[in-house]
């Protein structure tokens, strides 16, 4: 790949440090990583680990307390709320729970975030429909949440997480909250979505089983790095 491509997500010696009262609490302690368009890449650690630390600052979501995080080229620590808020239009979320709102149907939750960045009703309504049909939904677009399984939930949440045409994907825990059938079924279609269209993916888990299905696997532990290989 050439060099000259923005990577989707560069981190140069971030660390954040949190106060726990009036004690600082290293989070991170200077991560270096780079995240290219096509990679689907695992980010594994347990607990405490400052594996959601960083997710929070891929995600847009908070600012490093020093060192350079780079999304799509933009260095975060330069926006403001409105433009973090922007920017996060360019990522896609896929959370453990599905975060979908009930009393929508399928379609209209994938809608929301259209809705959000201005796009007009037709073609709101064709682009849901179509991502729908694209993660197996397509008899399903005109049912609630309550009316579909948990496997069902979380395909609609992956579908309104691509609604945006994202930079990529952002999955945290994204089988977490389904059975191990269903689970398989979910990482079938992520792996299909890297491979069939270069979406770019990063996975936050602490699931050693689920880590080892990325191209690339990335442990975080004490709040560094300790190894990033490609599987």
């Amino acid at each position: 790949m050439s060099s000259k491509t923005v990577p989707v997500v560069e981190a140069m010696n971030v660390k954040k440090t949190y106060m726990l009262g009036k004690v600082p609490v290293e989070a991170l302690r200077g991560v270096n990583l780079r995240v290219e368009t096509g990679d689907f890449v695992s980010i594994l650690g347990p607990s405490g680990s400052g594996k959601s630390t960083l997710l929070n600052l891929i995600g847009a979501l908070d600012k490093p307390t020093s060192g350079t995080l780079r999304i799509d080229g933009i260095d975060i620590a330069k926006l403001n709320d409105n433009q973090l808020a922007e920017l996060r239009l360019r990522i896609g979320f896929v959370f453990q729970f599905f975060n979908l709102i009930p009393r929508l149907t399928a379609r209209d939750n994938v809608e929301l975030p259209m809705s959000i960045a201005d796009m007009n009703k037709t073609e709101r309504k064709k682009r849901a429909t179509e991502l729908l049909e694209t993660v197996g939904l397509k008899e399903r677009t005109n049912h609630k949440p309550a009316e579909l399984s948990g496997g069902q939930q979380q395909r609609v949440a992956i579908a309104r997480a691509l609604a945006n045409n994202p930079k990529f994907l952002l999955l945290d825990e994204p089988t977490g909250n389904v059975d191990s059938k269903t689970a398989s079924e979910v990482l079938a279609l992520i792996q299909n979505l890297n491979k069939e269209q270069n979406v770019s993916i990063i996975m936050v888990t602490h699931d050693e089983k689920l880590a080892h299905q990325a191209k690339r696997i990335i442990k975080v532990f004490d709040g560094e790095i300790h190894s990033d290989v490609v599987n």
